[in-house]
């Protein structure tokens, strides 16, 4: 396969190859907390320094970690980003972090976070893994608004709590509820195949 340039690198995450959206990972907070751009804009912002931290720890010590003890080590060095962000997201903005409750913990065992330590940061230098996951922690948040926005406007008639549509407005509370999660992510998957689709009959005729 031919090498990558650095920008290739940064924009692959954020949209050709988007972890929730292309190759659906992190499925877990984007269906559970996204009831809301609030919690949508936390377990983003979260991620993405939890996926940055790590990428650059593991890139930086990639030549002194046993290969038989590798997993167990990204995993230690993910779980302490995920501390710091714990406790950062309770003394900042303790109301969102009770709303988030443990899903701040279960970043650790996000798929993305670990499949770019060992797919990408543990074989190369530091500059590019630090764009590899700065492209893939954006991806992530912008998912997680996209889906989010969504459900917040139509299940709450609200975005970032501010009213859009007056006091008549009848919410749709499903999308709340984790049902709406599955529906909008299913739609926005919908919306994207459709495009590509479209864009790939362009090319052929």
């Amino acid at each position: 396969m031919r090498e990558t340039t650095p920008s290739e690198d940064f924009l692959r995450g954020v949209w050709k190859e988007n972890p929730v959206l292309v190759q659906m990972l992190g499925l877990c907070p984007a269906l559970a907390v996204t009831n809301s751009v609030e919690n949508s804009l936390a377990m983003g912002i979260a991620t993405f320094f939890v996926l940055c931290g790590s990428s650059l720890f593991v890139s930086l010590l990639k030549h002194f970690i046993p290969h038989e003890v590798r997993i167990s080590t990204y995993i230690m060095i993910i779980a302490t980003f995920v501390t710091v962000a714990d406790m950062g997201l309770e003394a900042l903005v303790p109301t969102v972090h009770k709303a988030l409750g443990a899903f701040i913990a279960l970043i650790v065992v996000n798929c993305m976070i670990l499949g770019r330590q060992e797919a990408f940061a543990s074989k190369r230098p530091v500059g590019r893994s630090l764009l590899d996951a700065a492209g893939s922690g954006l991806g992530f948040l912008l998912a997680l608004l996209m889906i989010g926005g969504v459900r917040e406007i139509l299940g709450s008639g609200s975005f970032l709590g501010h009213p859009l549509f007056g006091p008549h407005y009848e919410p749709w509370v499903i999308m709340i509820l984790p049902p709406g999660g599955f529906l909008t992510l299913g739609f926005w998957l919908l919306g994207m195949n459709w495009f590509r689709a479209r864009k790939q009959q362009r090319r052929v005729s």
